[in-house]
């Protein structure tokens, strides 16, 4: 357990961010960078900058649960 939350909690919550930040990152970077870059070179580098950010901000919410719980 890490704090109150169950280990397999914590492996599926981050599975679950990283698989919707890589969606969410191709599909922003499409649709803001798309006409400009190219849909497949934006869809790479939205998916590359949302995993980034979403697992990095999945991963923290868990250590913050965990102490706060």
């Amino acid at each position: 357990m890490i704090g109150n939350i169950p280990i397999g909690a914590a492996i599926l919550a981050l599975i679950a961010g990283f698989v919707a930040s890589l969606a969410g990152g191709a599909f922003g970077g499409v649709l803001t960078g798309g006409k400009a870059l190219g849909t497949e070179l934006a869809a790479y580098m939205g998916s590359f900058y949302g995993v980034v950010a979403g697992t990095a901000g999945v991963l923290i919410g868990i250590i913050v649960s965990a102490f706060i719980g």
